[in-house]
């Protein structure tokens, strides 16, 4: 079965080859790609019928928004990642094989968890799943993903998000 990839800008930032036309991305991710030669590969990419933009119902976006609100990555996701992990989420829920592609670690580390496969153009990926807590500098108090301030509501010190090693 013929791979569909599922590309992050990172894939047209640190110069991905589309060697078929399996390949797709959401709609989010094109105000993601800001240098020109990078836009020009992606424009190329559409052009040549090499590339498709396909949006993702919100049903699976929910699902994603479930899994990493657990695992913390929910905290360091941008929207249009978010789209993207949705995306290769409904594909293998379709039966399809997919990869993809993604220098981003807190991507890989959602696909990690979800088992979906992926790989980095610049990077050697990920070791180990980790998840992530908000926690307090000063007096260590932990705090739900949700908590809205910055500053602990017990001693005032800032608030920072801390990673956790789950398992390799």
């Amino acid at each position: 079965m013929e791979i569909c990839y599922i590309l992050d800008a990172s894939a047209f930032i640190n110069g991905f080859k589309l060697d078929s036309n399996n390949n797709f991305t959401v709609p989010e991710i094109t105000a993601e790609i800001k240098d020109f030669e990078s836009r020009l590969m992606f424009d190329m990419a559409i052009d040549e019928c090499k590339l498709t933009i396909q949006d993702v119902p919100n049903k699976y976006t929910n699902c994603v928004n479930k899994i990493i609100s657990e695992s913390g990555d929910i905290l360091r996701l941008s929207f249009p990642d978010k789209k993207l992990i949705a995306l290769a989420y409904m594909f293998s829920k379709e039966g399809r094989n997919v990869k993809v592609i993604s220098d981003d670690y807190t991507i890989q580390n959602t696909l990690k968890i979800m088992g979906i496969p992926y790989s980095g153009i610049i990077t050697e990926g990920i070791k180990g799943i980790y998840n992530w807590k908000k926690v307090c500098e000063g007096c260590k108090k932990e705090y739900d993903d949700d908590y809205p301030f910055d500053d602990c509501e017990i001693c005032g010190s800032k608030i920072y998000k801390k990673r956790i090693k789950v398992s390799k």
